[in-house]
């Protein structure tokens, strides 16, 4: 852009009658609207109309029915700012506007009556509000079958002493309970897993966990939409095609999670041995281990530093061979 003035102002698109405006009223900044108005001899109403677009750009300023003129580049360089956050602001719209086109199109594929035959509502309901304590109880009186649970975070919830009681009189009727815990939870609440592993629950832990869920059976799938880790508004599915395959979906991370025998034997393993030895035999670096324990980078040093030392060993591949013939891996 160049430097003259003009150029500038034409730039922002004002046209040469408020250009010819701009440096009439440049000298005389500071002054009231009527003095002014009286200078460039027109009334002082119309002078407001004809400033509009300065005032619109931020060159003219009005203030107590004086008229400011700031400096030209200050004037530009606060349009410009404005400008910015209004672009960052349309494009935060835009991208919500954009994230919803999918769901537009998809709706757009639902296929005509006429063209199909028998169709049924889906068996399930997307709600809020209730008591999730009690509408747990109803799910497990009206179920059968294993106990499914993903927890990400529930050792931390108010209500966790609740539903370890109710688990307990689920598991005396000689069901099955298995549940998935972020690994950090065997620092950050072992005595919440070692109580679930004594009321009989198969516990494993995983790197991270994308939501919290549980399934009953065959019949009764809830999980927090969008998924997360809120409690409401929830999907609660009874479809069996869904329910299946999000137990599918749960024995996969079942298969990859990692057992904690230690639990069942009242052992609690706070800093996650087991875990740390798998990812050394793995070749994860301490920032990766920190990562997904959730813990800093320090502690997970000086845990691989007291565990080669417990093994008597000098590399990190030479902790995993003593590990393996220790058998604790």
């Amino acid at each position: 852009m160049s430097g003259d003035p003009s150029s500038v102002l034409a730039a922002l698109g004002l046209d040469r009658r408020a250009e010819r405006l701009y440096f009439q009223l440049a000298p005389v900044s500071g002054h009231t609207v009527a003095g002014v108005a009286q200078l460039v001899q027109t009334r002082p109403e119309q002078l407001l109309r004809d400033m509009g677009p300065l005032v619109e750009r931020g060159l003219v300023v009005l203030n107590d029915e004086r008229l400011h003129v700031p400096p030209l580049a200050e004037a530009v360089s606060e349009l410009v700012l404005r400008q910015a956050r209004s672009a960052a602001s349309s494009a935060t719209v835009l991208a919500g506007l954009s994230s919803a086109v999918p769901h537009l199109v998809a709706a757009a594929t639902r296929p005509d009556r006429e063209d199909v035959s028998e169709v049924q509502p889906l068996d399930g309901e997307l709600s809020s509000g209730g008591n999730p304590l009690d509408l747990l109880r109803l799910m497990l009186r009206t179920s059968r079958g294993d106990m499914l649970w993903l927890r990400p975070d529930a050792w931390a919830m108010p209500r966790e002493s609740l539903v370890s009681e109710v688990l307990a009189e689920a598991i005396a009727t000689g069901r099955r309970s298995r549940a998935i815990y972020p690994v950090r939870a065997l620092s950050e609440a072992p005595d919440a897993l070692r109580a679930r592993a004594l009321l009989g629950e198969q516990v494993r832990v995983i790197s991270e966990l994308p939501t919290r869920m549980f399934i009953l059976g065959e019949t009764h799938a809830v999980l927090p939409e969008p998924i997360g880790f809120a409690d409401e508004p929830r999907v609660h599915v009874r479809q069996r095609s869904i329910v299946a395959a999000l137990t599918l979906w749960f024995e996969s991370l079942w298969a990859r999670a990692a057992p904690v025998p230690e639990l069942e034997s009242g052992d609690a393993d706070p800093d996650g041995r087991q875990f740390l030895l798998e990812q050394l035999m793995a070749g994860a670096t301490d920032e990766v281990i920190a990562r997904k324990l959730g813990i800093g980078l320090r502690t997970v040093r000086r845990r691989v530093a007291a565990l080669m030392t417990e093994l008597g060993v000098d590399t990190r591949f030479q902790a995993g061979v003593e590990a393996v013939r220790r058998g604790w891996l």
